[in-house]
């Protein structure tokens, strides 16, 4: 399996739940060589590979190219992202260009290429990591939230042109979880539960979604919601900001 932005956060703990589980995992990071090389080292089997995301042939270079010597390779998991803050009064122009091209075309163009090029017998498995945004927008952090509203669309749009009934394509729509932005980490304890459950959700609760998409239970194009019932509430920001009200 192949994890993008898999050398830090989340994409380190779905690395992590998948290397426990058995898996060979293949760690993609941009800039964060020394903490994917770390983390390799520490699984049972795992490499590291890097490509920059806001590039538009880079990404499906290194999907062929990985898909050219992996002979069983199943799960795709497009983890990494940018979240930089603009709102819907401004929308920034370099904000907007770079999130829709690293959290929405790129991830896009990954998996248009995996699908068509990874070799595996028992089908593919992609998976976008999108947001509970999508259920539950606001006006804050706007090109984030629109990007994640495009890369949710194709999940259905890939599902559909898939060219082999056994491949799986799926999101996970995660709430809030790590300390974002410039949140301090009594900030996030605070923002973080507020969701039905007032439980924060965990970079394990993701792991273990994705693991469980790994299976391909589920029919392609389904989203799960790992947010402990946020995208259920309406709230008019961010909770960054919420919590500061």
């Amino acid at each position: 399996m192949l994890v993008t932005g898999g050398a830090k956060r989340i994409g380190a703990t779905i690395a992590r739940a998948f290397g426990a589980a058995g898996w060979h995992v293949v760690i993609h990071y941009g800039r964060s060589r020394a903490q994917a090389e770390a983390l390799a080292a520490s699984l049972p089997s795992a490499e590291i590979v890097s490509c920059d995301l806001d590039d538009w042939d880079e990404g499906p270079a290194m999907v062929e190219a990985l898909a050219a010597r992996l002979n069983d390779w199943r799960v795709l998991v497009n983890c990494a992202g940018v979240f930089d803050l603009d709102t819907a009064e401004t929308l920034e122009p370099d904000i907007f260009t770079a999130a829709m091209r690293v959290n929405a075309a790129t991830p896009a163009r990954l998996g248009q290429t995996f699908l068509a090029h990874a070799r595996t017998s028992v089908g593919r498995r992609l998976i976008h990591v999108t947001d509970q945004k999508l259920l539950n927008p606001n006006p804050d952090f706007f090109s984030y939230t629109m990007s994640k509203h495009a890369l949710s669309a194709t999940i259905p749009m890939l599902s559909m042109a898939r060219r082999a009934e056994e491949d799986r394509v799926y999101g996970i729509a995660p709430g809030a979880i790590l300390a974002s932005h410039d949140q301090n980490e009594a900030e996030a304890e605070i923002s973080h539960r507020m969701n039905l459950l007032g439980r924060r959700a965990t970079p394990e609760d993701v792991a273990g979604a994705a693991l469980f998409l790994a299976g391909g239970w589920l029919d392609s194009g389904q989203t799960l919601y790992v947010d402990s019932g946020q995208h259920l509430l309406a709230q008019e920001r961010d909770v960054l900001f919420l919590a500061r009200e």
